[in-house]
């Protein structure tokens, strides 16, 4: 590895599964301390354990994203433990399981837009807070959006929706708290092979190929691969990129009608 982020204290939602988890492993061995969140406590400690095991330093906690005082504690803890934080991943998100925009019921609708536009604004509010009081004051920020944010996706209505918004708010932040040195951008990763696919190539066995034939590289991304973009979007590497959207989505193409 080459200490990418070395001396960097990173918070990380989402950690317990997926691109967050392999984000935790990555991040840690580019030299982060880290702060790992999510739902699920155990697949979060099995996380931690396996950092722990190849040396690194991180703490686990309980976080659901649509909580604002368990976002905040988590925080706060990574802060009370390593006096700073400088660096956020919001990657915890939710699909709509597909369905066309006048089948998708409200609960769905509330639900992905709680997880993915409230939870990712709360977090930002809870680690800029932080990133603002810090001895050395800035940080950078990078928030998951995804491909189907960036155009329009069927099956994908009211997820793009969620998804645009990160962008969004990703952008007016990045204007907001740039004279205080904090950078925040976006990724937009294309169809990645995570447990959020597997489920849906239990709806649907042929997406997978459907997927792979928009991409121009011909494939999935794997979790790995988009945890790269993330480590180099919040490393002094990327020191003038603010405001951006990065997609890390093999070359892919709008889905066809």
């Amino acid at each position: 590895m080459s200490d990418l982020l070395a001396g960097k204290t990173i918070l990380i939602t989402g950690a317990s599964a997926g691109i967050g988890e392999r984000a935790a492993y990555l991040f840690a061995r580019e030299g982060a301390t880290l702060m790992i969140t999510a739902r699920r406590l155990p697949e979060l400690e099995r996380v931690a354990a396996a950092i722990r095991v190849d040396g690194g330093e991180v703490l686990a906690a309980r976080a659901d994203s649509t909580n604002a005082d368990e976002l905040a504690a988590a925080v706060d803890t990574a802060v009370d433990r390593w006096g700073r934080l400088d660096g956020a991943f919001n990657n915890a998100g939710r699909t709509q399981g597909g369905g066309r925009l006048a089948d998708i019921d409200e609960a769905t609708f509330d639900a992905v837009l709680d997880v993915n536009v409230k939870g990712v604004w709360l977090a930002m509010r809870a680690e800029l807070a932080a990133m603002l009081v810090a001895p050395t004051q800035g940080g950078s920020i990078v928030n998951v959006s995804s491909v189907g944010g960036t155009f329009g996706a069927s099956g994908q209505s009211v997820y793009g929706a969620s998804k645009a918004a990160v962008i969004a708010m990703s952008r007016a932040a990045a204007v907001e708290y740039g004279h205080d040195g904090i950078r925040v951008n976006a990724i937009a990763p294309g169809a990645t092979m995570t447990d959020m696919m597997s489920a849906w190539q239990e709806r649907d066995p042929q997406i997978i190929d459907r997927l792979s034939s928009l991409a121009a590289l011909g494939r999935l991304a794997h979790p790995d691969e988009i945890a790269e973009a993330a480590a180099w979007l919040l490393s002094d590497r990327a020191s003038y990129v603010t405001g951006m959207t990065l997609g890390v989505d093999g070359g892919t193409a709008p889905w066809p009608h």
